[in-house]
């Protein structure tokens, strides 16, 4: 039963939009484009899917665990979009490690590439770290090769901002980093759930419980 339970569930992701995948937490990037003022871009994680992957992501918004055994700050803060190739795709992450090591291997392929989905960037399969990347156009050719964890919610148009600074190299045309970034999950809820839930922050993560 448990199997059959499964592959439902498997098909299920597998053919979903990613629009009706649930979204468990939410995170809000500030990002700099050098010569521009900072705008935001807000991404929902497909925890349920994914909890790994989406877990990681999380953690290196908030910098809540610090410092990597090698020394690295385990945080997107200051971090660049060092790849950006319009009608593509813009990538960044880079400079740090996952909250799991060097790298991780890959979770699942359950979810597939759209427009403003967030996947992992990689050198191979199980290469997972910190770099990840937001899509701008359909990209059915990396499915199954990276692992999607998450969609743009809001600030679209900035990320096509974004993608203007590129070129076909991928090399920026100006400098664009990440200036803060942080776990906004507790804004998930509506001001109706809010009377019965409870937003508590343990250390820059939220976590939603039953008053």
């Amino acid at each position: 039963m448990g199997s059959f339970v499964s592959i439902i569930l498997l098909i299920s992701f597998s053919s979903a939009k990613l629009e009706e995948v649930t979204i468990t937490h939410k995170v809000r990037l500030t990002v700099q484009v050098q010569g521009y003022q900072s705008r935001t871009i807000e991404i929902g994680l497909f925890g349920d899917v994914v909890p790994k992957t989406a877990e990681n992501f999380r953690a290196l918004c908030t910098g809540e665990n610090g410092e990597s055994s090698s020394g690295k700050k385990l945080t997107f803060v200051g971090t660049q979009f060092h790849r950006i190739i319009p009608q593509f795709m813009i990538q960044g992450g880079g400079g740090s490690e996952s909250i799991y090591g060097r790298k991780f291997e890959d979770e699942n392929f359950d979810l597939k590439h759209e427009p403003f989905c967030i996947s992992m960037a990689n050198a191979g399969p199980d290469t997972n770290g910190s770099q990840f990347f937001i899509t701008t156009v359909k990209t059915n050719w990396l499915n199954g090769k990276h692992v999607v964890f998450g969609r743009v919610t809001k600030g679209k148009d900035y990320v096509r901002f974004i993608e203007s600074m590129g070129s076909s190299s991928g090399k920026p045309k100006s400098n664009v980093w990440i200036r803060s970034c942080e776990d906004i999950t507790c804004l998930l809820y509506t001001s109706d759930a809010a009377d019965d839930l409870l937003c508590v922050d343990l250390g820059g993560r939220r976590i939603i419980k039953k008053k």
